[in-house]
């Protein structure tokens, strides 16, 4: 397994070690040891999702206020996808920019995102089946979203995908600009307090 930092600090790609012959193919995706060494503590498993979407469809940008925030540990299972982290952390150095990784059947890749990151995905086929596990359950009053095609941040969609496909609270999403104005995105100096409140419990 290799564990990679993204450019977008605390973002990480995993690569797993296939091993296949002629029944198929033997990985593991997830191993809390091997994340813990990088990050500093372990994925606190408290909610298991997952998402089928038809080829272009978007889902994000998604984000939940910290504490306790929802770290996020994504692959895809069937199909093709690319997943987007953008750092939306007040005061971060990296500030607005993004990163991406595909997500397919073949290599087989996950994501890891931390908490106060934001999160997105596209579907390069249809039945893309994201799977993921977070660190804490669904909390509504919670949870927010940032414009996926807001200009600011400039994701980049493959352009052959044509129409995208957004629900309508996607639709009707804030942009960066309009969260920053109205408090709501997390702050870069409370996330790095709880990442080490983490790390020094875990120890």
């Amino acid at each position: 397994m290799q564990i990679r930092e993204l450019s977008v600090p605390d973002s990480y790609e995993i690569t797993p070690k296939q091993f296949a012959d002629d029944r198929g193919v033997f990985l593991e995706w997830y191993r809390f040891d091997k994340l813990e060494e990088v990050v500093g503590h372990p994925l606190d498993l408290r909610q298991a999702n997952t998402s089928v979407s038809q080829r272009g469809v978007v889902r994000g940008i998604h984000y939940a206020d910290v504490p306790p925030g929802q770290g996020k540990y994504v692959t895809v299972t069937h199909g093709a996808g690319i997943d987007f982290v953008v750092d939306i952390r007040e005061g971060s150095p990296t500030y607005g920019q993004w990163d991406s990784v595909i997500l397919d059947t073949v290599d087989r890749r996950a994501v890891y995102v931390a908490e106060g990151l934001g999160h997105a995905f596209i579907a390069l086929t249809d039945d893309a089946t994201l799977t993921y596990l977070v660190s804490d359950v669904y909390k509504p009053g919670a949870e927010h979203d940032i414009n996926v095609l807001d200009p600011e941040i400039g994701l980049v969609f493959p352009p052959e995908l044509g129409d995208l496909v957004l629900s309508p609270k996607d639709k009707i999403a804030p942009t960066l600009a309009e969260r920053l104005a109205d408090g709501s995105l997390p702050s870069y100096a409370a996330v790095k307090e709880y990442y080490e409140a983490n790390r020094k419990e875990r120890n």
